[in-house]
């Protein structure tokens, strides 16, 4: 399966330091997942193909990349919050501390998507302003230039 970048890329973008996770974390099911839902409607899916098979390749690194990495982590989080094994699905928690509630697991998410979304705003400027460099890009095609939402409310432009 093909993707805008590859698991390592999110987990070293994406992810801390102190955040140590294994290799295996990532799939690139998930960052194919990311991409459908939040890159694609974006950028188009003939400019996706593209980029695919390695088009534009400073255009995906430098504006690309880092919107696609925070959006799989948010996607990924919630499974990363809790663990399923031959007992069910249960919050881990030990002698040193116990799991984050509800809203502490939130926040995070919503700043992950926050951050991307600004990111994404940024790669998408890009293009706007550079027609003749990507002719694939379509601009009408992208919801987000048409309305977005904010803090729950719809705003179209």
């Amino acid at each position: 399966m093909k993707t805008l970048i590859t698991p390592a890329q999110v987990l070293a973008t994406a992810f801390g330091d102190g955040e140590t996770l294994p290799p295996s974390t990532v799939a690139a099911a998930d960052i194919a997942a990311a991409e459908a839902r939040w890159i694609v409607p974006a950028i188009g899916r003939r400019l996706h193909e593209k980029l695919l098979i390695g088009g534009y390749s400073d255009f995906r690194n430098e504006y690309l990349a880092a919107p696609t990495a925070f959006y799989t982590r948010a996607l990924l989080q919630p499974r990363l919050d809790v663990r399923t094994d031959r007992n069910g699905t249960m919050t881990p928690e030990s002698a040193y501390g116990k799991p984050a509630d509800e809203e502490a697991r939130r926040k995070p998410r919503r700043h992950l998507l926050l951050q991307a979304r600004t990111l994404l705003d940024r790669a998408v400027a890009y293009l706007d302003e550079r027609p003749a460099l990507f002719p694939e890009y379509e601009p009408g095609a992208n919801p987000a230039a048409r309305g977005s939402v904010c803090g729950g409310i719809v705003l179209l432009r």
